[in-house]
């Protein structure tokens, strides 16, 4: 507990002293990066019965995933540690098919407490910060990438300058490529270990990356009721594995994620595969608040999603956003692509502690290229 309580007095003496954060110029050489810090790919046979399917990919990992789960328990009273590993791994049959299959094959392989594998994969409903954009170069071809950025308040390493639970991340993220009948269906940045998806792209079809949304009405509360049987909302992360999965089209994408009662409220930013097919639905648990579609004949070539309200201005001391469109603009659409994208994600303080990666997708040639990132100090905490 000593680390999240650190963690919360780091909030109140960086509210404190907000006009020290530190933004640069936007950079302009951050692209390339280094050839090591590509993300390898792995394949996910879905034809493979659900409790096998992860087996090859967690046990490489094994030590990893128990290293990162200790940090996690370190973070929460062992009362609680206790109740989860009874309760969770009870109701893991309420859990839809194949979800449950996937997470006990994961404990079982990893060798985990089947509650607290449940617990893993809870954990990114609530804690996922991020910065998603979708642009439109001048040809007409639609670009998609994200910073995810996880560990807020988990566990901050004063004498190392970081959070703990986002350094152990960094040591588990793969690219999976899922395959049926042997053919790619699908591919997705993945936290080994977890199952729901926050970032994909199903080639020359659309793109999608998931943002949280911070609301009182929030993914703890969706997550209490779901446990207590109240809610039969979906799992954010199952929703869009759900609709990589069956959704054929952007449109039909974007229809489930509008319409879908969820556990949690979210982002979700949308590309597709033609000229000015983009959007950020903006969700409550129980319905879409607001669609933002990209404009083209306005002159809109690109949109912007961070984790607040696109209509509202964002907190005072997490704007990633001003500085985000700042890069956007000077980038212009002439220079959207892989690298302008790159060096606007890698500009602070879009680029933080609490980057873990930044992925970039290409629709129509089906690429999804990952990187894993640090922002080395000077660098703002989130």
């Amino acid at each position: 507990m000593k680390y999240l309580a650190a963690g919360v007095c780091l909030v109140l003496i960086f509210a404190l002293t907000v006009s020290a954060k530190i933004d640069e110029p936007c950079r302009k050489d951050a692209y390339p990066p280094d050839a090591s810090s590509k993300l390898e790919t792995v394949v996910l046979n879905m034809d493979l019965p659900p409790e096998e399917r992860w087996e090859h990919i967690i046990t490489p990992k094994k030590e990893q995933l128990t290293e990162l789960i200790a940090v996690i328990k370190e973070l929460i009273p062992s009362k609680v540690i206790t109740v989860v590993d009874a309760a969770l791994a009870m109701i893991i049959d309420r859990l839809p098919s194949p979800y449950s299959g996937e997470i006990k094959g994961i404990a079982k392989a990893s060798g985990l407490p089947l509650g607290e594998a449940v617990l893993y994969n809870i954990f990114y409903e609530i804690f996922t910060a991020c910065t998603s954009i979708v642009g439109q170069d001048d040809a007409g071809r639609l670009y998609h990438a994200r910073n995810l950025d996880f560990g807020l308040l988990l566990g901050w390493d004063d004498k190392n300058n970081t959070w703990l639970v986002s350094e152990k991340l960094r040591k588990l993220m793969v690219i999976v490529d899922y395959q049926r009948s042997g053919k790619t269906m699908y591919q997705a940045v993945h936290f080994v270990g977890y199952i729901g998806i926050l970032t994909a792209i199903k080639p020359h079809m659309f793109t999608l990356t998931m943002n949280e949304r911070f609301s009182l009405d929030g993914g703890y509360i969706g997550i209490i009721e779901w446990v207590l049987g109240i809610s039969k909302g979906k799992w954010m992360g199952f929703l869009t594995r759900d609709v990589m999965d069956t959704a054929v089209s952007y449109s039909e994408a974007k229809l489930m994620l509008s319409n879908t009662t969820m556990l949690a409220p979210a982002y979700f930013i949308l590309g597709g595969n033609q000229s000015g097919e983009a959007c950020v639905i903006t969700r409550s648990r129980e319905k879409t608040v607001d669609l933002w579609e990209m404009d083209t004949s306005k002159g809109m070539w690109f949109l912007l999603e961070t984790n607040y309200d696109h209509w509202k201005a964002p907190f005072f001391i997490d704007d990633r956003r001003t500085p985000g469109n700042k890069c956007m603009k000077e980038m212009t659409q002439k220079g959207m692509g892989f690298k302008g994208l790159f060096n606007v994600l890698s500009t602070r303080p879009s680029l933080n502690k609490l980057t873990t990666y930044t992925a970039l997708m290409q629709v129509n040639d089906g690429t999804l290229d990952t990187y894993l990132q640090r922002c080395p100090d000077p660098c703002w905490p989130w």
